[in-house]
């Protein structure tokens, strides 16, 4: 469905993208991550023929989208950075305008436009200037326009930025459902997000691509993978006794709230080893947990080091 080849791009001495090649099939949700900076709305530009890249190209599916920029973009949704809109029009009529533009007629329009409009809650607003709306509803517009006319492709860059807590589970809920048929890309800061969302994971920074994988697989490279925190009124002898354990590595202490965290040796499964010290020193324990990984850890570590990598 996306296909992108060596794409680069330079500006002068600058490269703001360098050789980055992935594909991404129907029914992925791929996590776009990066630092700021790191090159990923230029990506998106350019793989929606937004910016003509230095070298390289992008396919969506199977159209490139330079030499068939208007058979490529015809089968694309794209919500840019800031959700840009004319702030002069009516939400009705920015999206009728749309409509437009995506030659959608008679019935269809009708259906195209009561779906996002229901979806995205934008009855109440209908009749407003876009300029008059909150950050959420423009965003909400936003996404409104990216996907009237159904697209099997669609390229995100921060849909749930200004959102509050419901509106993102809606935008969510409403990614998931549609991601089965599509092929989805999503640029966030958000790794919660990314957690909820995506079933592959790609990680940039300095313009070069560094990681392409599952969140889970991710997870596993995290030194918090099968780490075991919990909670005790006792936290020093409970410390030394699971120290003294041979499958852990470290035992931290959160300094903000006293929390206990067992880091395994070499992805060992220390939870058993760890309840067993527990009830033998017959130690109090307000909670206990396994963890998965922190995907925050891993993405820091690697985007750290490459940038750490280029000249100043």
């Amino acid at each position: 469905m996306i296909e992108t080849e060596h794409l680069t791009k330079r500006y002068g001495p600058l490269t703001a993208v360098d050789d980055v090649s992935f594909r991404v099939e129907p029914g992925q949700v791929l996590g776009f991550l990066g630092p700021n900076g790191a090159g990923k709305s230029t990506t998106m530009k350019m793989i929606t023929g937004f910016l003509a890249p230095s070298a390289g190209t992008a396919r969506v599916c199977g159209h490139d989208i330079q030499r068939e920029p208007l058979s490529a973009k015809r089968l694309l949704g794209y919500l840019p950075e800031g959700a840009p809109s004319y702030g002069e029009m009516t939400v009705a009529g920015f999206l009728a305008f749309v409509a437009d533009l995506r030659d959608l007629r008679g019935e269809r329009r009708r259906q195209a436009l009561d779906r996002v409009i229901a979806r995205l809650h934008l009855g109440p607003v209908l009749r407003q200037p876009i300029d008059t709306l909150s950050k959420g509803f423009k965003r909400r517009v936003g996404i409104a326009q990216a996907i009237l006319h159904d697209p099997p492709v669609l390229i995100l860059d921060e849909p749930t930025d200004g959102l509050d807590p419901n509106q993102k589970h809606e935008v969510r809920t409403l990614l998931g459902e549609m991601a089965a048929e599509r092929t989805v890309i999503i640029s966030t800061h958000i790794l919660e997000e990314v957690d909820a969302l995506c079933n592959r994971v790609i990680i940039i920074a300095a313009g070069r691509l560094l990681a392409d994988d599952t969140p889970q697989a991710l997870l596993a490279r995290s030194r918090y993978h099968r780490a075991v925190t919990l909670s005790t009124p006792q936290p020093e002898p409970v410390r030394q006794a699971l120290a003294s354990l041979p499958g852990v590595a470290e035992v931290e202490v959160d300094a903000h709230d006293g929390r206990l965290t067992a880091i395994a040796r070499d992805g060992q499964n220390i939870f058993g080893a760890v309840q067993q010290v527990l009830q033998s020193g017959n130690f109090q324990v307000r909670e206990l947990q396994l963890e998965r990984g922190r995907l925050d850890e891993v993405f820091r570590r690697i985007t750290q080091d490459a940038t750490s990598e280029v000249p100043a």
